[in-house]
Order: structure tokens, then C-alpha cells, then sequence
């Protein structure tokens, strides 16, 4: 037998996912249907009819070039909460990243790049690489940040942007474009050129690289396509729900801290509050024996 309270909660279900017959063919209503024909569409995307990465054309002419580039927007585009986390934090990030691409004379397009490689967020790749611009230990090094148990700068975004810049001019000057410059941050300066050298090429476009460093300039200027034209890709918000920047200013010093929780106490702010703001500090303490100078980042009154 069954109870009128099994039966009850039987003909809910059957209210909430009904059947329906229609033309003579079986319906299922699910939350993805609407009604009076709106139904939900996904729409091919119109490629624009010329695009530059830091004033190099794309070459949209050619077929391969298209195919790759409308991957990356459709890829980008439709993958909507994503898109709209990084509008919201490039307004939190991009002033001060565009101040030192300028002050460093490495075009303003590279702030995409630090785009895709973290998200615009402190991140650590399973291979080892941190921070916005995602940089290995070593390489970390050689562009002269400090990297070790104690402070790590690859999270300190105004150092390692310029860090990155240095490694990009090189590239620049090493391979003849920023394109290029910009694949091989992803390839290697040594090896992109050695592909430009074994296929006999002159730029990124000509080259047949592996499906990752293929990808990762389209991905670039896909990204930039979207962010610096949002609501031409269907992204509506207002001022108001974009990430903004808080104001800091700066403790200098030349000293150890023993404690960094008890030193953001006197400085009238908590320990998760001056990480947030200084997440190069690795530890609850700076060792600093050699006495190098150092800058604190602390959060204006008011903000929290």
C-alpha cells in the first residue's frame, strides 16, 4: 500500500518534471525550456575585420589564423563567469599594471598576458611558477627578484611586472617583434627561436608550434577583444560591481620583524589584512640579516 503522504510527494515530482505530448513526439520540461518560443540560442560570433596586438596586425586573411582566433573568443566569451571575474578584477589591477608597462616602454596589449596566465590572481602552478606573470624560481631570480622561504616577490605585482617587463624587452630585442616576445613567454626565448631558425619563419603566425604555445597568443588578443569591448560581448554591469583598489600607504623598513602579526597590531590592522595587501611575505616573520630595505604595504583608515 502506498500512504497519501508517498502519494503526494509522488504527484510533486510528477507536477515539477511533467511530460508532455507535442506534434506527436515526446517533450521533457526542464529548467532549460521557456515559453512563447524564447527559447535559449547561442549565437556564432562575427569576427572583426582586423585586429592588432601591439600594433602588429593579425593576419585574418588566412583561414588557420581565423579558425584559431574564433576558437579562443567563443572559448572566452561563453565561458561567462570567468569573463566577468576578470573585468571586475582588471579594474582592481590594471592601473597599477599599465603604470609600470609604460614607465618600463613595453606596450599596454602585455596586460592581457598577465591576464591569462593567473587571472589576474597570486596563483601557483603545479610546476612551480607564482604570481600574476607566473614565473619560475629561477627565472624569478635572474630578472632580480628575491625568491626563498621567507619572502617570495613573485606575489608583489608592482616588482614582478617589471620583472616581466625586463624579460619581454629582451625578448623583443632577441627575436623582432613582441608577438614574438610575447609566444615565447610561454615557449622560451631559445626555443622560439629555434623554431623561427628550423622552419625557416619570420613571426609567431607562420609557425607550427605545439597546441599550447599555438593557442596562447590568440588567447591573448581574444581576451583583450572581449575585455576592452565588454558590452559588445554581451557583458553588462555597472561601475559599482567592479573590484576596486584600496589605498595603501607604505612603511618603509630596513630591519627584521619578529612577529608580523604582532607588527600589523601596532599598525592597527590584523595579520590576514597585511598579507592580503603583502603577499610576498612568506612567513609570520622577515629574517632580513643582510638589513635590505623593504617596503609594507598598509591599507588607508576606513577601508575594513
Amino acid at each position: 500500500m502506498i500512504s497519501f503522504k508517498k502519494t503526494s510527494i509522488l504527484f510533486l515530482l510528477i507536477g515539477i518534471v511533467f511530460l508532455s505530448f507535442k506534434t506527436g513526439e515526446l517533450e521533457i520540461k526542464t529548467a532549460f525550456n521557456t515559453h512563447d518560443d524564447n527559447t535559449y540560442k547561442v549565437f556564432a560570433l562575427k569576427l572583426p575585420t582586423e585586429l592588432e596586438f601591439c600594433n602588429e596586425l593579425v593576419p585574418l586573411n588566412q583561414p588557420d589564423i581565423r579558425e584559431r582566433l574564433d576558437k579562443e573568443l567563443l572559448v572566452n566569451t561563453y565561458w561567462q563567469s570567468n569573463m566577468m571575474l576578470l573585468i571586475k578584477r582588471a579594474n582592481k589591477y590594471f592601473p597599477t599594471i599599465e603604470k609600470i608597462l609604460e614607465e618600463e616602454g613595453v606596450p599596454d596589449d602585455f596586460k592581457y598576458l598577465a591576464v591569462i596566465e593567473s587571472a589576474l590572481e597570486n596563483v601557483r602552478s603545479p610546476k612551480g611558477a607564482k604570481g600574476f606573470w607566473q614565473l619560475m624560481p629561477n627565472t624569478a631570480k635572474e630578472y632580480g627578484l628575491e625568491v626563498n622561504s621567507n619572502v617570495d616577490e613573485r606575489y608583489h605585482i608592482e616588482k614582478a611586472t617589471r620583472a616581466a617587463c625586463v624579460y619581454l624587452k629582451k625578448a623583443k630585442k632577441r627575436l623582432g617583434s613582441w608577438t614574438l616576445a610575447a609566444a615565447s613567454y610561454n615557449r622560451g626565448m631559445y626555443g622560439t627561436d629555434r623554431q623561427l631558425d628550423r622552419q625557416i619563419a619570420e613571426n609567431y603566425y607562420d609557425l607550427l608550434l605545439n597546441s599550447e604555445t599555438s593557442r596562447y597568443v590568440f588567447r591573448i588578443i581574444a581576451v583583450k577583444e572581449i575585455m576592452s569591448k565588454p558590452q559588445q560581448y554581451g557583458f553588462m554591469f555597472e561601475d559599482s560591481d567592479l573590484y576596486q583598489s584600496i589605498p595603501v600607504r607604505k612603511i618603509g623598513l630596513d630591519t627584521a620583524i619578529s612577529n608580523i602579526a604582532r607588527f600589523a597590531k601596532e599598525l592597527s590592522v590584523n595579520y590576514k589584512i597585511l598579507k592580503i595587501h603583502n603577499p610576498w611575505l612568506i612567513e609570520n616573520h622577515l629574517n632580513n640579516k643582510s638589513r635590505k630595505y623593504y617596503e609594507i604595504a598598509i591599507p588607508e583608515v576606513g577601508y575594513y
